[in-house]
């Protein structure tokens, strides 16, 4: 069997799509390995949404060119975003790599493998543009092991945030057929999978014929040998009563919402044309506290956008603290060349970018201690993933259908099933707790 190393960066739907790849390359007569010195075939998954992202995959490239020389007959890959947003530079300055591919035309890899010749390992070769019908709505992932697993509905986007560069390198959104989907679902189940996250760039916009996104996360839901469902990502303008609804109706669906707001200021969100306003925000997050159980509420935050003033900024601080989010991914605004931020001024240099990201995690980080510090003495049925990851003896970790992350001890191993725990203790974002 020849061996194939994946490499994989960024977003949730970047790792879906490696299992795709994984799936079209075993009849190949590919399999995975974790050992890139060990592969015939090493393929980088690559993110675009921060200059970051790009920067560590351009220095991985440098250290695998050295594999490279010590086996000419290996052959290297760059697939997803960069592959579409850089395709010339990749392609100039790391001679090295045989092809580039966009995430649109995955089940081309094999015809692509086939004509890099072992007398020519040194050709270069590209497809990069879109497939504007293409969702693998047929294929089944190989999915890596585990109790959750990821299931795309849709992909791209349609949105055309300022500051966003997956419409430029993911195409227009396109839904995958329901009928896929369950028969996905089907078979994680038979392969054990008890929890399923439904995955999209905006998850919210799903339509299959008469099908709604708030149809089909039931449909899901209750496929027998499914026991939690999750979904990622939304956004605030297609946020339906309906999905709420569906949320609040059926109990396998998981009272966890991951809504991105980006700021709370009105003039920063019109610049970002993201098409809602923090009022509407606000209303969305009532509503949601208002029909569900204690919901695990997260976001994401851009600082930093060009035009942001302290007032602006101020805006976002009281908003964190008005809705009381459970947790918040903050991020400094990263430009992106095609997008049409990237034009603007930016009025921020990076030190105060830094230091208005360090006042939002520490509101943040008091607000998720406050609220956590009320689950102290509740049990809650966690879904177990495996081994504490800080690895001390005896020491699990799962998760609560609110998403929040709790520890506990066990005698046993223990992984893949639900088990009840007490809340005894919390150490910042985590829940520490006694079996029962």
């Amino acid at each position: 069997m020849k061996k194939v190393y994946f490499e994989t960066y960024g977003c949730q739907m970047n790792k879906y799509d490696s299992e795709l790849v994984a799936a079209i390359l075993k009849p190949e007569g590919f399999e995975q390995t974790n050992k890139a010195e060990e592969s015939d075939l090493i393929l980088i998954n690559t993110c675009s949404v921060r200059e970051n992202a790009e920067t560590r995959v351009f220095g991985r490239l440098d250290t695998l060119s050295s594999l490279k020389k010590k086996n000419p007959e290996l052959v290297i890959g760059v697939l997803g975003c960069m592959a579409v947003r850089l395709k010339e530079d990749i392609t100039d300055k790391k001679k090295f790599v045989n092809f580039v591919i966009g995430p649109d035309n995955y089940r081309a890899i094999p015809e692509l493998l086939s004509k890099i010749s072992k007398s020519d390992r040194k050709k270069q070769l590209s497809l990069s543009e879109f497939n504007s019908y293409e969702v693998y709505g047929e294929l089944f992932p190989i999915h890596t092991k585990g109790v959750s697993a990821w299931v795309a509905v849709m992909r791209g986007c349609n949105n055309f945030c300022s500051y966003c560069i997956v419409p430029y390198v993911r195409g227009r959104e396109r839904s995958r057929s329901s009928k896929d989907i369950l028969a996905e679902v089907k078979k994680l189940v038979q392969q054990d999978y008890l929890e399923i996250v439904l995955l999209g760039q905006n998850v919210n916009s799903y339509r299959d014929e008469n099908c709604s996104f708030a149809d089909l996360i039931k449909m899901v839901a209750d496929v027998p040998g499914v026991e939690r469902v999750r979904f990622a990502t939304s956004h605030p303008k297609d946020l339906s009563p309906d999905l709420i609804n569906s949320i609040a109706e059926h109990p396998k669906i998981c009272n966890h919402i991951h809504l991105p707001v980006q700021s709370g200021s009105n003039n920063i969100l019109k610049a970002m044309n993201r098409r809602y306003t923090r009022e509407h925000y606000l209303e969305l997050i009532n509503s949601a506290k208002a029909k569900l159980v204690n919901p695990g509420l997260f976001t994401d935050i851009i600082v930093g956008f060009p035009g942001e003033t302290e007032k602006d900024f101020q805006d976002t601080v009281d908003l964190i603290k008005q809705v009381e989010f459970d947790g918040c991914f903050i991020f400094k605004y990263s430009p992106r060349q095609g997008t049409a931020a990237f034009n603007m001024r930016e009025t921020l240099d990076n030190e105060e970018k830094v230091n208005r990201i360090k006042i939002l995690n520490k509101i943040q980080d008091e607000i998720s201690l406050k609220k956590n510090r009320k689950m102290i003495g509740k049990t809650e049925r966690i879904l177990v993933e495996g081994p504490s990851k800080k690895a001390k003896p005896n020491q699990y970790m799962g998760r609560t259908e609110s998403s929040k992350i709790v520890v506990f001890t066990n005698p046993e191993p223990v992984k893949n099933s639900f088990i009840n725990v007490k809340i005894v203790d919390v150490q910042g974002h985590t829940l520490f707790g006694e079996k029962i």
